[in-house]
């Protein structure tokens, strides 16, 4: 029988993009996965950024 392949899932890290603009110390990251055959671009999601105190815009970095 043949090795099931891990599949098309990878792990990526979402980093805050208002944040790195902003000259505040420290980073808001979150880690997460994505499906690479089925979003190929670049994954943008609103999450909580504890340090701002606001939901903003976190980018996939790589």
């Amino acid at each position: 029988m043949a090795k099931k392949s891990k599949g098309n899932r990878m792990q990526i890290i979402l980093e805050c993009t208002e944040h790195k603009n902003s000259g505040l110390a420290g980073t808001s990251r979150y880690v997460t996965q994505k499906n690479k055959k089925n979003t190929p671009d670049r994954l943008e999601l609103k999450k909580f950024n504890p340090i701002m105190k606001k939901y903003t815009i976190h980018r996939e970095i790589k």
